[in-house]
């Protein structure tokens, strides 16, 4: 009996936020693109959190952007409140984030895939992928349709053999009680692919009218909004934004949940996998913070259209009936009724490792994953690994070289490199903490730091390119006229200082100087500067961040520079490390497990120590002066 049967350059399954950055990413570089998905409403759903951004995953969404991507831009056109989180810190953790409206985020996504060219959806469950000698062919939907590429992406979220639990009711769905995908997981267990099983949950959705919101606190966004695209004219962006309110559990509430922790799925043993540390359900943060007496619950607008409301800090997977008690012990929520309910939900996924630092898999040529797949959680994390997955997978149909974030590059670089390089026992979060290089990677240079490579890739303009261009010439300018002009103590200035609570001159002192005084900013001088220019506003604050943090940015590259020589030596990745006879068992294990692309990537093994590195560095030393068993062989170990 003959099937269906179709030939594209890549191959995309999954419609969630790393699908749709893959599919874009592809098809914009011309390559005929076709994205699976279980449901073609559920494009770019936000089953979860019905925001875009927060600490850290602000850099990623803005670095997306500045190489190419569409989530930024699509939470421009979509947003009903933004706030700079963090402002009250130091600039590089200031971090962007923005209230979605739910439906019209799905829908001007899946507006901009249906009108972009070389893509091509289609509604179905794939449950096969082709593999011939090692090497993608295509993938076998459920109808046993054929689809042949020479790549081929996952990108699949959490609905690989989901089940949606609360109490005892197990339903095997994925996400807002959608079809799970049940067939393809037994396919890549067969190609030799190791999976396990991950968890995460989500809050009870309620309805506003419910609501007593004078016993919460106000929540606003900002007065000036900032885009997350540096494509986006701000002005556009100054709109009403709606609230958000701040509430509390208190200790009724969590002796509700003590009291019915033997029927919560998550302690009774009913759910196997491994939720996410950083983003505990609230039972878990009661029987892990024994002492805290209360919990934040921030209460969020699903949309403009609707009266649902995100429970933001209450995940649960408790019974129906406890959930029902438990809300309505919080202050405002004494008389809430409940739309949907808190859910667990499980769903396979890969262990990571198996990935080389191109999101391609090590065992099958060809094939990419990116998301929630490759155990990560969040939105933005799903998103930056998809763009990166098709892009490579557009660099290997092209026959072009790939592309690697590094550490010192991009917040991106961090997260990849830590998923295909460190044991993750749980769903990855990015946290500024994990980027030792933060003060370099701020969210807001991610477009002097990253256009350049968009461009290259082929995904940023010219004119967006030669905009970057320009912002990085005026900053060194204004910078430098700013360390080599001069003021004197005149009357004017001494006036200024005394005015903003700063020490008068004793002496003239350059305005550079000035700027650096912490109670001063680079805005400020336009008072006493006669040659101030009025740059833009993203470039004024970049002038004041350069100057301020001279010094410690000035030691962070040189930082930077010593990472940079590790990483530029590179490693063979079909090296048998046993064949280095110095090296620890554990070490060798590790090496030959996990397969480091540099020294630098292999430092950062759990298991390779420094004397495991020395070990390395010498051998490579003996390989290129044609010592060892290799003798006069130049190539990678």
């Amino acid at each position: 009996m003959p099937y269906l049967e179709e030939t594209y350059d890549v191959i995309v399954v999954g419609g969630g936020h790393a699908g749709c950055e893959a599919a874009l990413a592809c098809a914009r570089l011309g390559l005929e693109t076709i994205m699976f998905t279980i449901s073609v409403d559920s494009i770019a759903l936000m089953p979860c959190n019905p925001n875009i951004g927060g600490s850290s995953k602000g850099h990623l969404v803005r670095e997306l952007d500045a190489l190419g991507g569409e989530m930024g831009k699509n939470i421009d056109k979509t947003f009903i409140q933004s706030k700079m989180l963090n402002e009250s810190k130091g600039p590089a953790v200031h971090s962007l984030r923005a209230q979605a409206d739910k439906q019209d985020y799905t829908r001007e996504m899946r507006k901009t895939l249906e009108n972009t060219d070389h893509l091509t959806i289609r509604q179905a469950e794939v449950s096969e992928i082709i593999v011939e000698d090692g090497k993608i062919q295509g993938v076998r939907t459920f109808s046993k349709a054929v689809y042949r590429s020479k790549a081929v992406v996952l990108a699949t979220g959490t609905y690989l053999n989901a089940r949606c639990i609360y109490g005892d009711v197990s339903n095997p769905t994925g996400p807002n009680g959608l079809q799970a995908a049940a067939h393809l997981t037994e396919s890549l267990k067969a190609n030799g692919i190791q999976m396990v099983r991950f968890k995460t949950g989500t809050p009870a959705r309620v309805d506003r009218r419910s609501i007593d919101f004078s016993k919460m606190e106000e929540q606003t966004g900002d007065e000036r909004v900032v885009p997350f695209s540096f494509s986006t004219d701000p002005e556009s962006l100054q709109k009403d934004q709606v609230s958000c309110w701040l509430t509390y559990t208190n200790e009724k509430t969590h002796e509700i949940i003590r009291a019915n922790l033997d029927r919560s799925p998550l302690f009774s043993g009913a759910i196997e996998g491994t939720g996410p540390r950083y983003c505990p359900s609230i039972e878990d943060k009661v029987v892990k913070f024994p002492d805290k007496e209360r919990h934040q619950v921030f209460i969020e607008p699903e949309g403009l259209y609707t009266n649902e409301m995100y429970l933001g800090g209450m995940s649960s997977s408790l019974p129906e009936d406890v959930q029902h008690a438990m809300y309505k012990t919080v202050p405002g929520l004494e008389h809430v009724k409940i739309v949907r309910n808190a859910y667990a939900i499980e769903y396979d996924c890969i262990n990571s490792r198996q990935l080389k630092a191109t999101l391609e898999f090590k065992a099958i040529e060809g094939l990419f994953s990116g998301g929630q797949f490759n155990g990560s959680s969040g939105y933005e994390e799903a998103a930056v690994q998809g763009f990166m997955a098709g892009v490579n997978a557009a660099m290997k149909v092209m026959g072009r070289e790939p592309y690697v974030l590094d550490r010192s590059q991009a917040y991106i670089g961090v997260l990849i490199d830590d998923l295909v390089t460190k044991e993750n026992h749980e769903p990855y979060r990015m946290m500024t903490s994990r980027a030792e290089y933060r003060l370099l990677l701020r969210q807001d240079n991610a477009d002097l730091r990253l256009r350049r490579i968009g461009h290259d890739i082929g995904l940023v303009s010219d004119e967006e390119y030669e905009k970057a261009l320009k912002k990085e010439k005026d900053i060194e300018s204004e910078v430098d006229r700013l360390e080599h002009t001069n003021i004197g103590a005149g009357k004017k200035v001494q006036e200024f200082l005394m005015n903003h609570g700063s020490t008068p001159l004793k002496t003239g002192a350059t305005l550079a100087e000035l700027v650096r005084r912490p109670e001063l900013t680079y805005v400020m001088l336009t008072e006493i500067d006669q040659g101030f220019p009025y740059l833009p506003e993203d470039t004024a604050q970049q002038v004041n961040i350069n100057i301020k943090y001279e010094g410690y940015i000035r030691r962070q590259k040189q930082q930077v520079a010593q990472f940079k020589k590790l990483e530029e030596k590179k490693l063979d990745v079909n090296f048998d490390y046993s064949k280095v006879h110095s090296l620890r068992k554990e070490a060798v294990q590790k090496l030959n497990l996990y397969k480091p692309m540099s020294i630098g990537q292999a430092s950062r093994i759990s298991g390779v120590s420094p004397a495991d590195l020395s070990v390395l560095l010498v051998y490579l030393e003996q390989l290129r002066h044609g010592g060892g068993k290799e003798s006069g062989d130049e190539r990678r170990i």
